[in-house]
């Protein structure tokens, strides 16, 4: 998406600094939306946030470990304060631990709850502190959170992650409707995207193959490929230009939805 739908809006993305989180604020700021990157990889956030700049766009870095509490209250100021406002948050921050049911580690599904359920709320919960009414941005906003086809689909080895990726899913429904039932003015939605060959991806095709479920990389993807109608994996792009279009007016009655960017896999 190359035209301005998002010009003068204010952003904050998790999980920024590479990966889909990059490729998602890189979109925002060609839609005309200032970026603040949030993430835990402070020098490569830096680096993001200098390349979102060159698109004619304010930016900024915000060091932000999604668990914690205190780290969004700043990282919500930060952005209020360097950009000027706030009434985009995308809650892409996240981690994927595999494991057969049966070798299951209580320790990693205990951080994947963390990151990506407690992360996220936490994220909702700030945002829409931020944006209703009275709030310290107070105009609104759209909230996008990165859920995963993994919520939709039996695929093996991923239980663990596909709990906490289902509960993305319940998160962005209540909060949707919390939102709108108080006249917050915040749209909630999320993404449920395909497999994507970022290094998150590709570690899950390596996983494959060390649990016994692929004979080799390639193959594991092969095996994702065969199950997706379009008949290849998703790219960062694919992801991004849909956070777009959800936080662009064009969406403005669109609220609690689970939008699909897998090529059909999930169907």
């Amino acid at each position: 998406m190359q035209t301005k739908t998002l010009e003068g809006r204010k952003a904050l993305v998790t999980g920024a600094a590479r990966g889909i989180g990059a490729s998602i604020a890189e979109a925002l700021a060609k839609a005309g939306a200032s970026v603040m990157i949030g993430d835990i990889l402070e020098d490569e956030g830096r680096k993001t946030a200098a390349h979102i700049e060159t698109f004619g766009v304010s930016s900024g870095f915000t060091k932000l470990d999604v668990t914690d509490e205190s780290q969004w209250e700043s990282a919500v100021s930060a952005t209020i304060s360097a950009l000027g406002g706030f009434d985009i948050l995308i809650n892409n921050a996240g981690i994927e631990i595999t494991s057969l049911v049966v070798q299951i580690r209580p320790e990693d599904i205990r951080k994947m709850c963390d990151v990506n359920v407690l992360g996220t709320v936490l994220g909702m919960k700030h945002a829409l502190l931020a944006m209703k009414p009275q709030g310290a941005a107070g105009k609104g906003g759209a909230i996008v959170n990165i859920s995963s086809v993994a919520a939709t689909i039996a695929f093996p080895a991923i239980a663990g992650y596909s709990a906490t990726k289902s509960a993305v899913d319940r998160l962005t429904r209540i909060g949707a409707m919390e939102a709108g039932k108080l006249g917050y003015g915040v749209r909630v939605n999320c993404i449920y995207p395909g497999l994507i060959p970022t290094t998150m991806g590709m570690q899950l095709a390596n996983d494959m193959v060390a649990t016994g479920l692929a004979p080799d990389v390639n193959a594991a993807v092969a095996g994702v490929i065969d199950q997706t109608p379009l008949g290849h994996l998703a790219e960062v792009t694919d992801i991004a230009d849909a956070a777009v279009f959800l936080c662009s007016n064009q969406a403005r009655f669109i609220t609690g939805i689970g939008l699909p960017v897998d090529g059909g896999m999930g169907m």
